[in-house]
């Protein structure tokens, strides 16, 4: 399954804030944000388990971008390494260089995080990195391409972002349009709401084979 380029704001209409996914909300009050909020309290008592770790899988993978097959691939990785199969999945996601220029506000979205990286607009430690999924470790330096274009379409993603609290495992300086990775992404600054045990359920099968 490739990556959803569908309408937007049907997806958060259906799963809830997807910040990665877009930075447009529904508006408080609307038909549709009524109507949503309707259906929601509908389905919380008809939801079958199946359908709750579906849903919150269906969440973590549009708000990070992924395809189906690629979420799999990481789940699987998580689940032969040390510590909660949950913490390490979103410690994985967390530290694709995509999210990290999301999370620095370098992107106002994954999807456009993925663009600049694809471009070759951004470096780490000094070289041209083109792949999204590029895993950012500890002491590493992402910074905008020394040309014009780059700089200014990371200034313009700089001063239209939302202005949200920067993680304490990311470091940004803004006239330099350079972040810093000082650590490991700690659980709790996790840019989604989500119950990461469910999404691991919901893969457990698959996971076994």
């Amino acid at each position: 399954m490739s990556r959803y380029r569908g309408p937007r704001l049907k997806k958060i209409r259906r799963l809830g804030a997807l910040p990665g996914l877009t930075s447009k909300q529904l508006p408080v009050g609307s038909e549709q944000s009524r109507s949503s909020e309707k259906r929601e309290k509908r389905e919380k008592r008809e939801k079958s388990y199946y359908s709750i770790r579906l849903e919150e899988k269906q969440k973590l993978r549009f708000h990070y971008g992924l395809p189906e097959r690629q979420l799999l691939k990481y789940v699987r990785i998580a689940g032969k390494a040390k510590g909660s199969t949950g913490q390490v999945l979103l410690q994985l996601l967390e530290m694709r260089l995509d999210n990290i220029l999301f999370r620095l506000g370098m992107a106002v979205t994954i999807p456009q995080a993925r663009q600049l990286v694809n471009h070759r607009h951004v470096l780490v430690n000094g070289r041209i990195v083109n792949i999204p999924s590029y895993r950012c470790k500890p002491e590493d330096i992402i910074t905008a391409k020394d040309e014009q274009k780059s700089r200014t379409l990371i200034q313009n993603s700089l001063q239209s972002a939302p202005r949200e609290k920067l993680p304490t495992h990311l470091t940004l300086d803004p006239s330099q349009y350079k972040g810093l990775v000082n650590q490991i992404i700690d659980s709790q600054w996790v840019g989604l709401k989500i119950k990461e045990l469910l999404v691991v359920e919901y893969y457990s099968r698959q996971t076994k084979t």
